[in-house]
């Protein structure tokens, strides 16, 4: 059950809609002149100087070390609001970082401080404590608006002191990547500001786009990406395992049309699935690039550690597995999502699958997907994607 719990906070904000696009400020936002205010701020060591070290597991088994440097000159930034992890017994965290919070930055950002300078703030957001609540039938007393208002504050303290100038990516998953469509939708949209956005990784959430079209749903001028160098666009997926498709109970790969940015009932929309293996590749059904938890412990759940291969024993934080995944976007008139495929083969010694899913008693969830790892999954095709943004970018200026 508390799997279960977990899993569903990572997603509470994403399928409950996020802070409108202008809250009221229900309290004082974080003093983000403050280096504490910070899970990552360039030059410093914090959470994004963790451990990336990975092994990668091929085929035949065989084992190599990948090493990872981050680039301190690197020319653009990164900006990232990480998921519901919260494990505060308050409805809405407080500003110091728990296990919980640091861990999902090596997850899902420190790895692209190999293009880009990070930042990365804490803010008030809303905690497992609260979902707890709502699923036990209890009032949710969580402020989803001052969740909001301080990744707001955070932002326009980035931008006045930090910027200086250059383009930068918005990353966010799950409750992050709904504030962050609040914030895009609210901030960004048709504002002089635009003109730095290099793209916007909305990842593990429902970005409502008219169905067959690019542009047109939350964001009014920002267009899904449709190739690996163009800028000013989003990237966005929710995932699930092709041999568990997302039921009909599912609201993963349903377009949020009640959500952060109200859209009219007249329109077709869809929920936005952009392939980011398919960017890089040209084909729908592509490989990813995944780093996925050595240890199989997805955001802030725990797992035994799978075998990665058949007598051999892995050290290092991360696994990369090339050939074992692929996957395409799949669309029905109730669903849109990144199928996710486990290309096992019994007569080598590399494991048959991976972890990622929501298990109660030993069953599969398949209404939850592979919610835990979406970013897992993609990361090294995401972190790819951005430094040719960035190079894109460069070059146009």
């Amino acid at each position: 059950m508390r799997q279960t719990i977990i899993a569903a906070a990572a997603v509470f904000l994403s399928l409950t809609g996020a802070a409108s696009a202008q809250p009221a400020l229900p309290s004082p936002p974080p003093d983000y002149a403050a280096p504490a205010a910070w899970l990552c701020l360039p030059g410093r060591s914090d959470a994004c100087a963790t451990d990336l070290t990975t092994t990668v597991v091929a085929a035949n088994g065989t084992l190599t070390r990948e090493t990872y440097r981050a680039d301190p000159s690197a020319p653009i930034d990164c900006f990232y609001v990480y998921p519901t992890v919260s494990t505060d017994p308050t409805p809405n965290s407080d500003m110091t970082a728990d296990p919980a919070e640091t861990y999902v930055i090596a997850q899902q950002f420190a790895r692209f401080g190999g293009v880009c300078r990070p930042f990365a703030p804490l803010y008030r957001q809303v905690t497992l404590a609260a979902l707890r609540a709502l699923m036990t039938g209890q009032p949710v007393a969580a402020d989803r608006a001052m969740a909001y208002a301080d990744v707001q504050a955070a932002w326009r303290y980035y931008l006045e002191h930090h910027n200086n100038g250059r383009g930068v990516v918005l990353i966010g998953h799950s409750q992050g990547a709904g504030i962050l469509t609040a914030l895009i939708a609210s901030e960004i949209d048709g504002k002089p500001v635009q003109s730095k956005l290099i793209s916007a990784l909305i990842l593990g959430s429902n970005l409502p786009v008219p169905r067959g079209q690019a542009v047109g749903g939350a964001f009014k001028t920002v267009p899904t990406c449709a190739s690996a160098d163009q800028t000013g666009c989003v990237i966005s997926y929710v995932s699930f395992r092709d041999t568990v498709p997302p039921p009909a109970s599912s609201r993963f790969g349903v377009p949020q049309t009640g959500g952060p940015v109200p859209l009219p009932a007249s329109v077709d929309f869809a929920a936005a699935c952009v392939n980011p293996a398919a960017l890089l590749r040209g084909t729908s059904e592509a490989p990813l690039h995944s780093y996925l938890a050595a240890a199989g412990r997805a955001i802030v759940t725990s797992a035994s550690p799978p075998v990665w291969a058949t007598g051999k024993t892995v050290d290092t934080p991360f696994v990369s597995t090339p050939s074992l995944l692929s996957a395409h976007c799949v669309s029905t008139p109730t669903h849109t999502y990144l199928s996710v495929k486990v290309n096992a083969d019994a007569a080598d010694p590399r494991t048959d699958t991976i972890l990622g899913d929501v298990v109660i008693a030993g069953a599969v969830q398949p209404d939850w997907g592979l919610h835990l790892i979406d970013v897992n999954l993609a990361m090294g095709d995401l972190v790819e994607i951005v430094g040719r943004q960035s190079a894109a970018y460069r070059a146009s200026r």
